[in-house]
């Protein structure tokens, strides 16, 4: 795509989305720091079943510490490789209390040396809780990536280093949600709603569906 289409790509995308935000649920950085872990390779929807009610009364390291491993595990039972997670959240909290006063660090180093948080993660906390223009590069965002020709790459760290070098500074704060949940909703893996699309005309994809 040139320049001038990328920019009408993201203008669509924002016309279509003008609110977008991340679909899982939290009340503060912590919250949404646990919530990312516990979603590696779990749907959002069943995250936020599991975190409701736990995030009703767990909002801080300590409180998860006090709560303790056994508690937890319970409390995640229903996410996929929960009793991994709960062993991570444990850990990263303690961490959290002890090098960083209980507070989630505005920091990407800081954040990846956490047990269960990778690049992605921390695109997600660096974006959602602190506002930086990072580019959380998920399965959805792989697709679109590559499907439309916005910034394609083998690998998730391409494709995050070739949007974050083409995308206009003006969407740089909501690109990653706008590609997530256009990839989520519309750009779907198996039959993509390409009728329904608002960039199929920008979309370099030759397999487009008709109905």
């Amino acid at each position: 795509m040139t320049p001038a289409q990328i920019d009408e790509f993201y203008a669509r995308l924002a016309k279509a989305m003008p609110s977008p935000k991340s679909e899982l649920d939290f009340v503060n950085p912590y919250t949404l720091l646990v919530a990312v872990v516990l979603s590696a390779q779990a749907t959002d929807v069943g995250v936020n079943k599991a975190t409701r009610p736990l995030f009703a009364r767990i909002t801080t390291p300590q409180q998860m510490l006090d709560l303790g491993e056994d508690a937890l595990r319970e409390a995640i039972r229903t996410i996929g490789l929960f009793k991994t997670k709960a062993k991570n959240v444990i850990t990263l909290s303690q961490m959290l209390v002890e090098r960083h006063g209980g507070e989630v660090p505005h920091d990407r180093a800081a954040l990846e040396a956490l047990p269960g948080v990778g690049r992605k993660t921390a695109n997600v906390v660096l974006n959602v809780a602190f506002g930086e223009p990072t580019i959380a590069v998920d399965t959805h965002c792989f697709r679109v990536g590559n499907r439309t020709g916005l910034a394609p790459g083998k690998t998730p760290l391409e494709v995050e280093e070739r949007l974050m070098a083409v995308t206009p500074p003006k969407w740089g704060h909501d690109a990653h949600h706008y590609l997530i949940l256009h990839g989520r909703y519309t750009c779907t893996a198996r039959k993509p709603n390409c009728p329904a699309c608002v960039v199929r005309d920008l979309c370099a994809f030759p397999d487009k569906t008709v109905g």
